[in-house]
């Protein structure tokens, strides 16, 4: 494997034989790969809407496959088996892009052994020029930030067809050979797309829950049973809030969940009791002390000790492997009693 998508990396330089974020080498190849086929659904994609013929919904999907292969969200080879099947699927459902097609558009997955395979050629490495290859990623990194903002505000109901324009554009790019001031153009495109993703989610946010005021927030604990919720979904937390506002226990923010406190909407559920812990790199002491479930929305989800993995959840994209997870229904709606 090599990875040196975050600043968890070894030396600042790669990880090569386990990330330090806690995934192997297997998990590496299946997003390695999942981001291949995600080149062929944007390369089929973008010809196809030029005739009218284009999957509206392909946007979303790589914005989600994009979030998923970030630090720390899924560690579930199942959940990535799934994912590269589903873009397997909605590349063969669009038309050819034309002849001949890269790889991207036409592999398939014959099993696990398959895919392993197909990872020592699609990944980072694969390309030979430095130059290239550092333009290649910087942009593949900013596309991955630009779908963990785009997929919450989606969530949301906020949603815009440039943003995933460019993601299928940048996807793509990663394929063709451009001269070298084209891909630092699309670097800094990816740039402004990232303001603009931000944008977008900050209106999603406050259009449902208010803008933010400065609010006190509890860290001490409570008498009452509790719920301990992780990540970044507000959308996730109004569902719990909802559900449990009459269940007799109380409900406590952890890590990127600490901001929730202030918006307007959510000081209307008293027993949105405080924040428990610190940040995210503390969970495995943090988890272990807290007594009661907790819930992963998105990341960062460390790999769990045994001493608590069976008062884990999550939910969305976030994944690990024996960890239940909860799914949407129809609406959106999760169910999480």
């Amino acid at each position: 494997m090599f990875c040196n998508q975050c600043e968890e990396t070894v030396k600042g330089t790669g990880c090569t034989v386990k990330g330090v974020c806690g995934k192997d080498d297997e998990i590496a190849a299946y997003q390695d790969v999942l981001i291949h086929v995600c080149k062929g659904i944007a390369i089929r994609n973008l010809a196809a809407m030029k005739h009218g013929r284009g999957d509206p919904q392909a946007g979303l999907f790589l914005s989600d496959a994009l979030f998923s292969t970030l630090t720390n969200v899924n560690f579930d080879k199942v959940r990535f088996t799934e994912l590269i099947n589903r873009a397997v699927a909605i590349r063969d459902a669009l038309p050819a892009s034309g002849s001949p097609e890269p790889d991207a558009c036409t592999w398939k997955p014959a099993g696990e052994g398959h895919i392993l395979m197909k990872a020592k050629t699609v990944g980072i490495l694969a390309t030979e020029n430095e130059d290239v290859r550092s333009l290649r990623s910087t942009l593949l990194f900013g596309l991955k930030g630009i779908g963990a903002y785009y997929t919450h505000a989606a969530v949301l109901g906020k949603t815009d067809d440039a943003i995933t324009g460019f993601i299928q554009k940048a996807l793509a790019s990663l394929l063709q050979d451009l001269p070298v001031p084209d891909m630092v153009a699309l670097v800094l495109e990816c740039g402004e797309y990232g303001v603009k993703v931000l944008a977008l989610l900050d209106d999603a946010n406050t259009s449902a829950y208010g803008k933010p005021e400065i609010t006190n927030v509890k860290t001490t604990v409570g008498t009452r049973p509790g719920i301990l919720i992780t990540g970044h979904d507000l959308k996730d937390l109004e569902m719990l809030l909802e559900q449990s506002k009459d269940a007799g226990l109380d409900i406590y923010t952890h890590g990127e969940m600490l901001p929730a406190h202030a918006y307007p909407a959510f000081k209307k559920y008293p027993h949105l009791y405080g924040n428990y812990g610190g940040s995210w790199p503390h969970q495995k002491e943090e988890f272990e002390q807290f007594n009661g479930p907790v819930l992963f929305t998105t990341n960062c989800l460390v790999p769990p000790k045994d001493t608590y993995k069976g008062r884990l959840f999550t939910t969305g994209l976030t994944g690990f492997s024996g960890v239940p997870n909860i799914e949407a229904g129809p609406g959106g709606k999760k169910d999480f009693s």
